[in-house]
């Protein structure tokens, strides 16, 4: 059984359209069978789009899981100063997504397999509808990698379906350090709200050793 989160889907291609309406955009995207809800605009999206704060004016933004990038494009045209990191495992995905991004006229969107965005950029603000289905370990291991690259002002803003466990993904990043809560609940999802993890805390230097005795009671 083919799956949206592999490399290069077996799938054979059916390409097709669907439209993002949203009350500041309307884009029209190409989509094609082996992606993530080629057919409509996933419900966890649309929530998330509906929900979160507006991006970071400037600097690096990230899309994680961009599918054919309604929500890359979304943060491209919501923060045109911005560079948006759209990133997939998936090659046909990042193939739609940067020809959406052409279409729309979006040229600071960098559409890129997930292995391939260079190791020193760091991201103001993270959006992503994560594919809960690769397994718990799997999505750990891969939050891990992203959230640690967060600016130390930065937040990630993720939809997870409630039955699909947000609220146990919730408890996870609050026990690993990242500040976890919850922003939105809406139509059986939760959007939640990621702080960078707190820088730790110096530790102190050890204090010196008292000088015994003084120049005034040395042995003679």
């Amino acid at each position: 059984m083919a799956h949206y989160f592999e490399e290069r889907p077996e799938a054979d291609s059916r390409p097709g359209t669907v439209t993002l309406v949203l009350p500041d955009l309307h884009l029209r995207l190409e989509t094609d069978s082996g992606v993530f809800s080629p057919e409509r605009i996933d419900a966890g999206t649309r929530v998330l789009l509906e929900s979160v704060p507006a991006p970071p004016p400037d600097g690096d933004l990230l899309d994680l899981g961009c599918g054919y990038g309604p929500i890359a494009l979304t943060m491209a045209s919501r923060a045109p100063g911005a560079t948006v990191w759209a990133v997939d495992v998936n090659r046909r995905s990042v193939d739609l997504c940067r020809r959406n991004a052409a279409s729309a006229r979006l040229d600071k969107v960098r559409s890129l397999h997930v292995d391939e965005v260079p190791d020193d950029v760091r991201f103001r603000a993270i959006w992503s509808n994560p594919a809960i289905r690769i397994g718990k370990a799997a999505l750990h291991a891969m939050l891990t990698r992203w959230l640690d690259r967060l600016t130390p002002d930065g937040s990630a803003y993720l939809v997870v379906q409630k039955h699909l466990g947000s609220d146990s993904l919730q408890r996870w990043l609050n026990e690993q350090g990242w500040p976890a809560s919850r922003l939105a609940s809406r139509s059986a999802y939760r959007v939640l709200r990621v702080d960078a993890r707190p820088a730790p805390s110096p530790t102190p230097s050890p204090r010196p050793s008292a000088v015994r005795g003084s120049s005034g009671d040395q042995e003679r």
